[in-house]
């Protein structure tokens, strides 16, 4: 395998996490890469983390550039790779030390455009697995997407994947990215590389480890990104999935679980803000909910979620709050 694989790093805010990260991607077996690192308008000591390594090893590049986003630093970095094959890292997880090997092997092996895989979620006192069974997978551009929006196995995630490089044009010619929804957009971005894919494989191995931290995606405070940017995603996918019957009903039951995600949030203290989003999406789901009938992927649980939430979302909290205070699934990603 002689194929360069550039590793974009998007980094905001991060400089004790960066280091481990970035040694963790230099001890790759497979020698033959490069690491972008796109500071994008840190205000720590994290551009003086990047421009170290870059003076220390010949394969780091440091990029600097006004605050923008995420998808803004990581489509920098895109722009700035020289290698046949793409990847992501965030700056605060790390990743074992034959990832790229194993996933570029089953890219070529079966001469595939993008190779996938697992990972671990790394708390402070447990790793859960997700999902590490072993199974191969080949996908094709259809039951790569069914797969992708299904989500029982492929995860939305970009850093546990390996793209060929071509597939990144049509971010920057036909469908662009919206720099503004800082949410799920790895979901967006996943969805328009894997419909341009004629090929994916997915080995269900885990060596990509996301460490959950105090302030971090899955742990931070919930904000107006948070609640509205996963519906907004749903819907553009729906919409370019109109005229497929495979994969509209996919996306329906993707927005209705959004909606009812939405509508059942707890005022707390986001009140002034979140009140007038989640009666909107009360009466989104009223008005959507009887178009699901023959909808193949709706389940009876599911229809029952639905009206409830949209018709008693008081009652619907009340039990989701006990449900998951018993199951301890309200402490799931509490890091102290």
């Amino acid at each position: 395998m002689t194929d360069k694989i550039s590793i974009v790093i998007p980094a905001y805010n991060i400089a004790k996490a960066l280091g481990p990260c970035l040694d963790s991607i230099l001890a790759q077996t497979y020698t033959n890469i490069e690491v972008i690192i796109v500071n994008d308008g840190s205000k720590d000591e994290t551009p003086s983390v990047m421009d170290r390594y870059a003076a220390l090893d010949s394969r780091v590049k440091a990029i600097h550039k006004e605050n923008g986003g995420v998808t803004s630093a990581r489509l920098q970095g895109v722009k700035e790779a020289s290698g046949q094959w793409i990847g992501f890292v965030d700056g605060d997880d790390q990743i074992d030390s034959d990832m790229y090997e194993r996933l570029l092997k089953n890219a070529l092996t079966y001469d595939a455009d993008i190779s996938h895989c697992g990972y671990q979620m790394i708390f402070p006192s447990r790793v859960d697995l997700y999902y590490g069974t072993g199974k191969l997978v080949e996908q094709s551009t259809e039951s790569g997407l069914a797969d992708l929006l299904r989500a029982d196995f492929v995860e939305p995630a970009l850093c546990n994947k390996l793209y060929r490089k071509e597939l990144f044009t049509t971010l920057f010619t036909e469908t662009p990215m919206d720099p503004n929804i800082r949410n799920y957009e790895d979901l967006l971005m996943n969805f328009y590389l894997f419909r341009k894919s004629k090929k994916s494989i997915y080995e269900d191995f885990c060596p990509y480890h996301y460490l959950l931290r105090a302030g971090s995606a899955a742990t931070s405070r919930l904000n107006e990104h948070k609640a509205i940017d996963p519906i907004r995603v749903s819907k553009i996918i729906m919409e370019k999935c109109r005229d497929n019957i495979t994969l509209y009903p996919l996306t329906q039951v993707r927005l209705v679980r959004q909606l009812i995600k939405l509508s059942t949030t707890a005022l707390k203290d986001y009140k002034s803000w979140l009140k007038p989003h989640r009666s909107a999406a009360r009466k989104e789901l009223r008005q959507i909910l009887p178009a699901l009938k023959g909808n193949p992927a709706y389940s009876r649980s599911l229809r029952l979620q639905g009206y409830w939430a949209a018709y008693s979302p008081g009652s619907y909290q009340a039990v989701h709050r006990l449900h998951s205070k018993i199951t301890g699934n309200d402490k799931k990603y509490e890091v102290k």
